[in-house]
């Protein structure tokens, strides 16, 4: 689990509010994979996980009618824990003006229960789209498996996201797959946000797909050499966790130069400029 230090309407004021300098980004974890991110102007909510869920050992931030002040809305892929159904319609009639951007699978399931297409961007690995001053470019992910729509693409994705002059990549969900590193060099991020609470047969047999082990994802990070390492996806569920002290020994012995930021959940954090 983790502490969650700020939350509610305190938390969204904080958020909207938020004003850092050319160069740098203030950004917040809200647990699991949940990042919020502003800078220029703009604010981006990324995997979203707001359900009452009794199973939540991390609190929930606030509640979905609290978000006001979204402009973007991104999920990585299609389970609960990122493209939360509980939250989104809440979600987006607070912040409505706000676009979601999902893959072309998920846009295509959001579109088939009724969402409107007018507030959805899907997008394919590869594929870049620039909304409000915020650039964002899908890359795929494998969740275990790729799992690539014949016709839409790729279902899992991770973001690189461009905005007030930081690169970041949000990984989402996945595991290791070869091309991930040369892509991620060639993005060049100042950040990297990665999951790395690993897998195994127990968790697979009970259908809990896998991500990075904490070793994978500081080989990725010192492979990519980003400015700051920020770990994630490894304190909401029981039998699904992982000891982020794990990820900073292991970062701190073998990449020493590179930095990590690991704190409670809700806490505002200022990144850049470098």
């Amino acid at each position: 689990m983790a502490d969650l230090i700020r939350q509610g309407a305190e938390l969204i004021r904080e958020i909207g509010a938020a004003e850092p300098s050319e160069g740098s980004i203030d950004f917040w974890w809200l647990g699991q994979n949940g990042i919020v991110a502003a800078g220029g102007g703009a604010r981006i909510f990324i995997d979203l996980y707001l359900k009452e869920d009794p199973r939540r050992a991390t609190p929930r931030p606030f509640a979905p009618e609290e978000v006001t002040v979204a402009d973007l809305v991104l999920g990585t892929h299609d389970h609960g824990d990122h493209v939360d159904r509980t939250a989104l319609p809440g979600v987006l009639t607070a912040s409505h003006r706000s676009q979601l951007v999902v893959s072309k699978v998920t846009s295509a399931r959001l579109q088939s229960e009724g969402y409107a297409a007018r507030r959805m961007v899907g997008l394919d690995d590869g594929e870049t789209v620039e909304i409000q001053g915020v650039r964002i470019t899908a890359i795929k992910a494998s969740h275990e498996f790729f799992d690539q729509d014949p016709l839409l693409g790729y279902p899992h994705l991770g973001f690189g996201i461009e905005m007030n002059g930081v690169r970041f990549f949000h990984a989402g969900d996945g595991i290791p797959w070869e091309g991930l590193c040369a892509r991620l060099i060639d993005f060049r991020p100042d950040i990297i946000f990665i999951p790395i609470n690993g897998r195994d047969g127990p968790r697979y047999r009970r259908n809990i797909l896998g991500n990075f082990t904490f070793q994978e994802a500081v080989d990725l990070v010192g492979t990519v050499q980003p400015h700051l390492a920020v770990p994630m996806h490894y304190d909401m569920f029981p039998g699904n966790q992982a000891r982020v002290e794990d990820f900073t020994e292991y970062l701190a012995a073998k990449y020493p130069r590179i930095a990590y930021w690991v704190g409670p959940a809700g806490l505002k954090v200022t990144a850049g400029p470098w």
